[in-house]
């Protein structure tokens, strides 16, 4: 099911994702002590595009080192910035801070 895109977008604010601008709208992950990760997405500056579709939601879970229902969790609120991080260490995408 699509999501609105400055919902996707305010949410990834929240979970710890740094916004760059560029010719899109680029996402990092920074870890609570600043690192930066692995995990990255983007969306689109068009104005036109207000929604992200369900395939790109697939996507951007990947980008984000995320299942698609991780992702929507971590989108829709379910899954806290604290739990995010949590399963990116198990993972062994991050190392855990000192």
């Amino acid at each position: 099911m699509p999501r609105k895109r400055k919902d996707v977008e305010a949410a990834l604010r929240s979970k710890g994702f740094v916004k760059i601008e560029g010719d899109h709208h680029y996402f990092v992950y920074l870890t609570k002590d600043g690192r930066k990760s692995r995990a990255r997405t983007k969306t689109s500056h068009s104005p036109k595009v207000r929604d992200v579709a369900d395939g790109l939601l697939g996507q951007m879970a990947r980008q984000c080192l995320l299942s698609k229902a991780e992702f929507l969790d971590l989108v829709d609120c379910p899954m806290n910035r604290d739990e995010y991080e949590a399963l990116l260490i198990a993972r062994g995408e991050i190392e855990p801070s000192t």
